[in-house]
Formats: structure tokens, C-alpha cells, sequence
């Protein structure tokens, strides 16, 4: 009889140790995803300060071609520092949204000028933009599928039994509020006849 009661306190024990294993190797798991949706942000982040950083040197070579267009460059201006000041997530991307819009009409207003269209400056300006928004373009589509694995693992099951009890917040995928907000600028690089 102390044999079997010993041998099923056996199986317990080793049953409570595999479930606590399993438990830990679950949290680790949820935890590395958690990182890399993170890490994935982050260098959404870091593509969209270089687009900011690219900004004013922008506007500054267009104002010296587009002395009447003085309100299109203070609205880009302003539109950026709304972006930059935007600490949630949904208005950050508003924001930005409204930046690739003004940024677009910017840079489609400069096309139809001669001189700005041949100034050295301004070629690489929107060569460099035009790199940051395929770049961000690429992060943008990392990051959603960081957050695509991240929700399947929290909202599935075993993943949905720790991940809300343990606090794993819920990831947003980043959605573009309007077709026509999700198309990067139009950057010409003119014509080289």
C-alpha cells in the first residue's frame, strides 16, 4: 500500500513538475515575442525621425524656390511637429498620415518647377526620401508581422491562459486610415534628358 501511495506521489509530483515547466517555458516565450513586437516598433521609429530629420533640410530647399508657397511650407512645417509630438499610438499614426499627404503635395507642387526640379539638393532630398519611405514601408510591414505572431500566441490557446493573467498588453497592427494616406509620396526623380 506505501508503495502505491508513494508511487502516485510520484506521478503528482512529476505531473505539477511538468506543468510548472510547461508554464515557464510558455511565459519565455510570450515574453521574447513581447520583445521583438518592440524591437519591430522601435525601428518603425527610427525610419520615421530620419523621414522627420529629412523634413526641414526639405522645406528649406524648396522655400528658396517657392518664395509664394509659403503657407504649403508652414503647414508642412507644423505637420511635422504634430507628428513628432504625438505620444499615442493612433494619433502618431494620424499624424503621420496627414505628413505623407502635405509631404506628397509638396513635393508634386516642386515638380513643376524647372529650377528647383534641377538643383543637386533637392535631387538627393528626395532621393533620401524617397529610400525612408520604402524603408519605413518595410519596417511598418515587420512590424505587423511581429504583432500578427505576438496576438496569435497571447490569443490562442495555452498562450491566452498566462498571457492575460500575466499582464501581456493586446498589440495593434498598424492600419492606414485611408487608401490614399497608405501610398508613400510621390517622389519624381525628373527626367534625365
Amino acid at each position: 500500500m506505501i508503495a502505491v501511495v508513494t508511487g502516485m506521489g510520484w506521478v503528482v509530483g512529476g505531473s505539477l513538475v511538468a506543468l510548472l515547466l510547461a508554464v515557464v517555458l510558455l511565459y519565455n516565450r510570450l515574453v521574447r515575442a513581447k520583445v521583438r513586437v518592440r524591437q519591430a516598433w522601435a525601428q518603425v521609429a527610427v525610419q520615421l525621425q530620419r523621414r522627420h530629420d529629412l523634413v526641414p533640410a526639405l522645406v528649406e530647399v524648396v522655400r528658396g524656390h517657392l518664395q509664394h508657397e509659403r503657407a504649403l511650407l508652414a503647414q508642412v512645417t507644423e505637420t511635422r511637429a504634430r507628428a513628432l509630438a504625438a505620444g499615442d499610438p493612433l494619433e502618431r499614426e494620424r499624424q503621420e498620415a496627414a505628413l505623407t499627404e502635405v509631404l506628397g503635395r509638396l513635393l508634386v507642387l516642386s515638380e513643376q518647377q524647372p529650377t528647383l526640379k534641377s538643383d543637386a539638393g533637392f535631387q538627393q532630398l528626395q532621393r533620401e526620401l524617397a529610400e525612408t519611405e520604402d524603408r519605413l514601408t518595410f519596417a511598418r510591414g515587420f512590424a505587423n508581422d511581429r504583432v500578427a505572431r505576438y496576438r496569435t500566441l497571447t490569443d490562442t490557446f495555452p498562450g491566452l491562459l498566462l498571457a492575460r493573467p500575466f499582464g501581456f498588453p493586446r498589440e495593434e497592427l498598424f492600419a492606414r486610415e485611408s487608401e490614399r494616406a497608405a501610398q508613400a509620396p510621390d517622389v519624381h526623380l525628373g527626367d534625365s534628358r
